[in-house]
């Protein structure tokens, strides 16, 4: 009779199991509906929040957004299955706790880092301590202003006369459809591979190839992004050890992307040692002359220069292209500032484009090209606005929902309006401006504090400059006049489905 009981009561416990999930989604679907106002997600015991996850997990971007922008301090904790939680901010005195005044206290982590490191391994963005700190600084030389000036100049000019710019002329004279958004992520993936590499795939030539190396870094990017996003985080770990799934694709796809890379460090290399005076031009050659031998780490350094260069002004430019084609008296606005400029030296043009900075940053106030960023907490804390940090607990701000927060930007935070940015320049002059930006813990699309994005002055050179030289020849216009495009995520925001365009050559 005991062996009875004792089989009955485990029959009960697994009906329950099965049926109280059940219970929990009906119940989770009803809360949803019965009320218009967003609340909180509702925490169950084990299963957390997973059902209201799972309903938005196309739009996850989005609706956490709405939940941040919904509460009076701008934060809220999620709760995933099995205790697993996640702090959301969007609240500017917590971003510059984290990023700056504690600084210390909010790292990567090690959560971070184990489940980044089979694609990232060691790179910048995956580390924390002295090893940032090196990278950190032999990185910085690649951006003084000699540098700078040079990239606009050669690497961007260059790409712009001789890839893009015939790319967009044959799609203007055949009339077809142009995916702009592959073009843009084509023409920074030669930029940021000569910069990283001092190597040029040629991945924007006219006849826009198939790069091997190319779709297979997307691929390992999307792949490695999913298990970063796993709402139960040991089941990427039982497949990784299994090796089936999604993490044997992974595997496959990493080992070709570091084997390429690899090929490519090697070819450096060697070139050094035939000649040890060769300038340091590239990234890859800063870090073999800093005597940093390490194979591994400097293809670790590669590759996240490559994600930071490559998707992140793609991004930005995608969605200012559809921006600017729906605002078209800012798009004039723009023309004339270009055709003003167009005498000056291309360096000193671009730096002075005011009026086309401040509609990126517009354009990346509503669309940020990394919607999130996570930290984990070292020690128990609490932020400025009360949230208590225990230790361990990964916490993310949210540029996203920060741009569209309604506290911070007005009624008219919707609307796309680049002269929020700027104000009358001192002199009077007619249609001068002076831009004036905001600190960057409100706006933190460039990241802030300590890690700041090193590539910002950089990214905004290469955007304007591509700006000027497609927007004073072509208009630029949807294929299919339809909804706001779909808005998703990896590691770096996209449009769903590409760009798709129509290019005219402009005829005044």
């Amino acid at each position: 009779m005991a062996d009875l009981d004792h089989y009955f009561s485990i029959c009960l416990l697994l009906l329950l199991l099965l049926v109280f999930p059940l219970v929990l989604v009906f119940r989770s679907l009803s809360d949803s509906s019965s009320s218009s106002r967003l609340q909180v997600p509702i925490a169950y015991p084990i299963f957390g929040s997973i059902f209201q996850i799972w309903k938005n997990k196309e739009r996850r971007v989005q609706w956490i957004a709405d939940i941040v922008n919904s509460t009076p301090n701008l934060t809220f904790t999620l709760h995933r299955p099995f205790g697993y939680r996640q702090i959301f901010t969007g609240n500017a005195a917590n971003v510059e706790h984290m990023l700056k005044s504690h600084f210390h206290n909010y790292h990567k982590g090690e959560a971070f880092r184990r489940t980044l490191a089979d694609f990232l391994g060691g790179g910048i963005f995956n580390a924390d301590g002295d090893n940032w700190k090196f990278q950190r600084q032999v990185s910085s030389h690649q951006f003084s202003a000699g540098s700078l000036r040079k990239f606009v100049e050669t690497v961007v000019d260059s790409e712009i006369g001789n890839r893009l710019i015939p790319v967009m002329a044959n799609a203007a004279a055949s009339s077809s459809v142009l995916d702009l958004q592959d073009v843009l992520q084509r023409f920074a993936f030669d930029n940021i591979c000569i910069i990283a590499f001092g190597y040029d795939p040629s991945y924007l030539s006219p006849s826009l190839p198939v790069a091997e190396f190319a779709v297979v870094f997307d691929q390992s990017l999307k792949l490695i992004s999913e298990r970063f996003n796993s709402n139960i985080p040991f089941t990427w770990k039982i497949k990784r050890a299994l090796g089936v799934g999604k993490e044997k694709q992974l595997k496959i796809k990493v080992g070709e992307v570091r084997k390429f890379a690899k090929r490519i460090t090697r070819k450096k290399i060697l070139e050094l040692s035939r000649n040890s005076d060769l300038a340091s031009e590239d990234l890859l050659t800063r870090f073999l002359q800093s005597g940093h031998s390490d194979e591994d780490l400097i293809t670790d350094v590669v590759i996240s220069f490559i994600i930071a260069g490559r998707d992140t002004t793609s991004a930005a430019l995608t969605w200012f292209f559809w921006l600017i084609h729906n605002h078209p008296e800012i798009e004039t606005e723009i023309i004339t500032e270009i055709n003003e400029l167009s005498e000056k030296p291309i360096y000193d043009g671009v730096k002075n484009m005011i009026f086309t900075h401040a509609s990126l940053c517009e354009a990346m106030r509503l669309y940020p090209p990394v919607p999130v960023s996570t930290k984990s907490a070292i020690n128990d804390d609490v932020l400025p606005d009360g949230t208590v940090v225990k230790k361990g607990t990964r916490i993310s701000y949210h540029p996203y929902a920060m741009g569209r927060s309604e506290k911070v930007w007005g009624s008219d935070w919707a609307e796309f309006r680049p002269r929020r940015w700027l104000q009358a320049a001192e002199d009077g002059g007619a249609g001068k401006w002076r831009f004036v930006g905001r600190d960057s813990f409100t706006y933190p699309v460039f990241q802030a504090g300590p890690r700041v994005c090193l590539g910002k002055e950089m990214a905004f050179l290469q955007m304007k400059r591509v700006v000027a030289a497609v927007l004073r020849r072509f208009k630029v216009a949807p294929a299919a006049e339809a909804a706001e495009p779909v808005y998703v995520s990896d590691f770096t925001s996209k449009m769903k489905g590409g760009f798709r365009v129509r290019v005219e050559e402009r005829t005044e």
